[in-house]
């Protein structure tokens, strides 16, 4: 039998995405607090994403995009996603999306979409993990340890989110060590919806933003829970290689070639369980250590 609770939960994010037409080209969207200061960055994209397709040709689906995140969204205000019809040619179609919030952009993204049609084909081999069945899931932090934190993280930490992440090799964010620079995590839907491709791709481009950046900070032993450790998207991209679903194990392998002025850079392939690359992440971030506070 299907669990209440946890069909709510994704109930709640798939309505998140679905958006509000409020004119052709215009759309609306809610912010969902998951515990983070300001809004998520996958929230945006996700519902940009979903802006985007729902102006383009059915027959066409997003191959590419491209982001800028501007200024912090604030949680507590729906988004505005305006969509600029750029071009639709033969095979390709390039819509412009700007998020707004109190009449300024807060992120920009370019996507473009294509018909299907076949090629020459290859990928790169996913790295040889344990199965997702085989990891344990994440388990709860103590009472003690909770009471200690304030009380937003307190609900980032606690709160049931409409994935379910397992990590080959897990880290606790409250005490940090060193480590190379990659981590592979797998991730998924925690419950089953339909076969929506435009839905997939949307929630895949939200769980994107997810691990993504952090494998940035992994040699140096710092973490986003830190008083004194500052993060932020600055761009997202992404492509879609093939079909992918949300809702079944898919394995997201990140990497990080360079952090350098308060910048890292960090790389993502994403597989599902036969071993096929679904998409591919790339994303810069603000990654700042504040002078004068002490860390966790």
């Amino acid at each position: 039998m299907r669990n209440p609770a946890v069909q709510t939960i994704v109930a709640e994010l798939l309505e998140l995405l679905r958006l509000e037409r409020i004119e052709e080209n215009l759309f609306r969207g809610q912010s969902r607090d998951i515990g983070t200061r300001y809004v998520f960055g996958g929230q945006v994209l996700g519902q940009a994403l979903s802006a985007a397709q729902q102006t383009a040709p059915a027959e066409r689906h997003v191959h590419s995009l491209h982001a800028y995140f501007l200024r912090a969204g604030d949680i507590r205000l729906p988004i505005v996603y305006d969509v600029e019809r750029t071009r639709d040619g033969g095979s390709f179609s390039v819509r412009r999306v700007t998020a707004i919030q109190k009449g300024q952009p807060i992120f920009v993204m370019a996507a473009s979409f294509h018909v299907e049609e076949p090629g020459a084909e290859h990928q790169l081999s996913p790295p040889e993990v344990p199965r997702p069945e085989d990891l344990p899931e994440t388990p709860e932090l103590d009472a003690a340890t909770l009471a200690r934190l304030p009380a937003k993280m307190q609900r980032w930490l606690t709160q049931r989110g409409p994935f379910e992440f397992r990590p080959v090799y897990p880290r606790d964010e409250l005490r940090p060590t060193k480590r190379p620079p990659y981590q592979q995590v797998w991730f998924r839907l925690v419950d089953r919806i339909g076969d929506d491709r435009c839905l997939h791709a949307a929630l895949l481009a939200y769980a994107s933003d997810f691990h993504l950046i952090g494998t940035a900070t992994l040699p140096h032993g710092i973490s986003y829970l830190q008083p004194n450790v500052q993060m932020a998207s600055l761009d997202h991209a992404m492509w879609f290689h093939r079909r992918g679903r949300a809702d079944e194990w898919l394995l997201y392998a990140c990497d990080s070639p360079s952090a350098q002025g308060s910048r890292g850079l960090a790389r993502g392939s994403i597989y599902d369980t036969g071993g096929r690359l679904v998409a591919s992440t790339a994303q810069e971030g603000l990654i700042r250590v504040l002078p004068g506070k002490e860390g966790t």
